[in-house]
């Protein structure tokens, strides 16, 4: 082929971008081999640094997300002789852009807004919920929710990866987290054992492993069909505004799309099959039927739904602790729409009950009309049999009553005090449409003389010979209360399933401390499971003293934890408290606590005790002291002196008590 160039001329580079040289080709490709390799430990190291307001199908997303937008560029990549994962090599690289995307929803970094990243760039699903498998990298983030940005990421990379400190200082420095020091030493001083740590570290919890469920089938069916009606409206516009060249003023709100339209449609409500539930293996909320008279009332309904898209003045709006109040994105599931009597002839109320997803909705208004409206919403993540078995519709707080809707698979109901072990329940008439007459419940404030429970029985069309506890504390969803057994009392079995409730060992360790679940009203607690597990002997012959965990199990995941000495006379004795831990849990199993004691001689003493795995306990600091086995007992020291107890486990390893001393006041 002839050329064009003329001669003498210098010839002309064509314009276009420079080749990328082949030692950074190379070298990016190297990283992406890092990368691929460490992918489940990058995931775990994002997931638990994002924030834990994110719910659990976010959150996994945008931790796949920030990994795999990790790999670097090539000009960023350098050379690391000491190694991929050494100072300046690859993985270290990879490891500082996870961090600053992970910490960047906490305002640290430069990010676009989540509702700009979710779901239009990869990874995003569609017509899927996702989460990570129990036990893994979700128990291990549930460790560390309530703490900031920095300490989830510091323990993540020092006591998950295991890295040094310096290490994991370099690293949050590099992702821009402020006083990374600081952060590192709030991570190493979280109260959580080497056993669990190892629990957590085992392959076996790979974090790149998740499960998945369908969404609403007939709700995606819908969608796609709303989509197809605003995709030909918009056409139909664009061509009206074409022909007349300008757009018209509307004063309409975002709700007013044509899919949020249809959200709040009354006659697009989701309604379940009334014998649903007994022929699923999901028995949750989504199995409720609709029930109710005036699931037909479009106005009453219409009214309900509006209510929670515009929430108007008129409306009195309360939503539980960590519960979003946006409207539904889609149309919700009808579980109730009907009448309920009121404490007089004329308090009737008109009551609409709605799941969207994992929160419920409860709209009332005077039963003659719209006047005094209210609007509930909590939270039901991972609800089941029991913590799905009722709703409370009504709440007569001057008179200290409720009425309750039951779940269709409640096939018997009783109220039974707490307070009083040795009494027997008594039997409740309920409903056909599942509602029961007023129930006494506990009251806030004033002194504790009763403790009304709900004591409800499964149908054995889902499971045989199931009773189980549930206790009112002022939410929408009443509380499920568990028991775990002294290991080595009668009957005892591993401490690691708790029991319902309900057989007299549980009603007599009740007894004496339910009226501490005042402190948990609010509606955030889904469960609250009490564990005896140490019974020791008081010194002075002053006899046996049983020591207790209560924790109580949120909606989002954290527990709080309670631990009290039961004297035998007078009341429990508060040793230690623990907010958003794994202590008295599933992965928190081993448990050391201790606290000052006065006997009734007037000696002050030091005691601790351990659960069914420990086998020694050490006092050091203002009280030295050794004892073999479960419980220790020795003269203390000055009133307020520093102590620290350490407790030995069959295994070898070493625990400390729950709040790191056994010091305190008489």
């Amino acid at each position: 082929m002839a050329s064009s160039q003329r001669p003498g001329s210098t010839p002309q580079t064509p314009p276009g971008p420079s080749p990328r040289p082949p030692r950074a080709r190379s070298a990016v490709e190297h990283a992406e081999a890092v990368l691929v390799e460490h992918y489940p430990r990058l995931v775990r190291l994002a997931y638990v640094t994002l924030p834990d307001s994110l719910t659990r199908h976010d959150r996994i997303l945008l931790a796949h997300r920030a990994v795999q937008r990790a790999l670097p560029r090539a000009a960023a990549v350098r050379a690391a002789p000491a190694g991929p994962g050494g100072p300046g090599g690859p993985l270290e690289e990879v490891r500082v852009r996870v961090l600053r995307a992970a910490l960047a929803p906490g305002g640290r970094t430069r990010l676009p807004p989540l509702r700009l990243i979710r779901p239009c760039t990869p990874p995003y699903v569609w017509g899927l919920r996702m989460w990570p498998p129990a036990g893994g990298i979700d128990e291990a983030a549930r460790l560390v929710g309530g703490a900031p940005g920095p300490v989830r990421a510091a323990f993540a990379l020092h006591r998950l990866e295991g890295l040094p400190e310096e290490a994991a200082v370099r690293l949050l420095a590099a992702a821009g987290a402020g006083d990374p020091e600081d952060a590192v030493r709030e991570a190493r001083a979280l109260p959580v054992g080497e056993t669990l740590l190892r629990e957590l570290r085992n392959p076996a919890h790979d974090a790149s492993v998740v499960s998945a469920r369908p969404t609403d089938l007939l709700r995606r069916r819908r969608r796609v069909r709303a989509g197809w009606a605003a995709l030909t409206a918009f056409a139909l516009a664009c061509a009206v505004l074409t022909a007349d060249g300008s757009a018209p003023r509307t004063e309409t709100t975002p709700a007013a799309g044509p899919v949020a339209a249809r959200a709040l449609d009354p006659a697009r409500l989701v309604r379940v099959p009334a014998e649903a539930w007994a022929d699923t293996a999901r028995v949750d909320f989504t199995a409720w039927p609709a029930r109710g008279a005036r699931t037909a009332d479009r106005a009453l309904l219409a009214r309900a739904l509006g209510a929670w898209a515009a929430r108007p003045g008129s409306v009195s709006v309360t939503t539980a602790p960590g519960t979003a109040a946006d409207p539904p994105a889609h149309s919700p599931r009808l579980l109730y729409a009907g009448d309920v009597p009121g404490p007089d002839a004329g308090g009737a109320r008109a009551v609409v009950v709605l799941l969207d997803g994992d929160r419920i909705a409860r709209y009332a208004e005077a039963a003659g009309g719209p006047r005094a409206r209210t609007l509930d919403l909590a939270r039901t993540d991972e609800a089941g049999v029991t913590t799905a078995a009722a709703l409370t519709l009504t709440r007569d707080e001057p008179g200290g009553s409720a009425r309750y809707l039951l779940a269709p698979w409640i096939a018997g109901a009783g109220v039974r005090d707490l307070l009083r072990a040795g009494d027997a329940a008594h039997p409740l008439t309920v409903g056909a449409d599942g509602v029961t007459p007023p129930v006494e419940v506990p009251r806030g404030d004033g002194p504790c003389t009763a403790w009304p429970a709900l004591e409800l029985t499964s149908s054995a069309r889902i499971v045989e010979k199931h009773a189980f506890v549930l206790a009112d504390l002022g939410g929408l969803t009443p509380v499920h209360l568990t028991h775990t057994p002294l290991p080595d009392g009668p009957g005892a079995v591993p401490a690691r399933q708790p029991r319902e409730a309900t057989g007299p060992a549980a009603r007599a360790d009740w007894a004496p401390v339910v009226c501490g679940l005042r402190e948990l009203r609010g509606g955030a607690t889904r469960a609250v499971n009490l564990w005896a597990f140490a019974e020791t002997e008081l010194p002075d012959g002053a006899g046996r003293a049983r020591w207790t965990c209560t924790r109580a199990s949120g909606w989002a995941g954290p527990g709080d934890v309670l631990v009290q000495l039961r004297p035998p006379a007078g009341p429990p004795l508060d040793v230690a408290r623990a907010r958003s831990t794994a202590a008295c849990g599933r992965f928190g199993q081993h448990l050391l606590a201790g606290t000052r004691w006065r006997s009734p001689a007037g000696r002050a003493y030091l005691l601790a005790a351990g659960s069914r795995e420990v086998t020694g306990i050490t006092a050091t600091g203002a009280v030295r002291a050794e004892a073999d086995g479960r419980a220790l007992a020795a003269p203390a020291g000055p009133e307020g002196a520093p102590v620290t107890l350490t407790g030995r486990l069959a295994s070898g390893a070493r625990i400390t008590a729950l709040d790191g001393a056994g010091g305190g006041r008489d």
